[in-house]
């Protein structure tokens, strides 16, 4: 089995890289610290938004999956979702960065 990075360590290294590019960030859900899923609320400078979902690839290593679809939504769109995702999940993290641009922040690339 491989050894796995706990979310709360994943989280933590996630707002050091926003705070070294000066991008905005916020923790507004705290999950499980050990093995919690983590949505990240990605939000551009018009009042939209993208929600991308860790995931892992078929050969194992991690990715994001844009949840909420290709193109930003509307933020109560996307406020919505992590709700819904919330309510059958409450160990989930999520994280919001003010930036449209998830390459700047994430090491994991996102699936497209």
């Amino acid at each position: 089995m491989e050894a796995r990075l706990k979310s709360s360590i994943r989280v933590k290294a996630l707002i050091r890289r926003c705070d070294l590019a000066a991008i905005g960030v916020a923790v507004t859900a705290r999950g499980d610290p050990d093995a919690g899923a983590i949505l990240v609320k990605l939000c551009g400078r018009e009042a939209q938004a993208t929600v991308l979902a860790q995931t892992r690839r078929p050969d194992g290593t991690l990715g994001w999956l844009r949840a909420t679809g290709a193109a930003p939504v509307a933020e109560s769109d996307a406020d919505a979702y992590i709700a819904r995702q919330r309510q059958y999940d409450p160990d989930l993290w999520v994280v919001e960065i003010e930036t449209a641009a998830p390459d700047t922040v994430l090491d994991d690339g996102v699936i497209e």
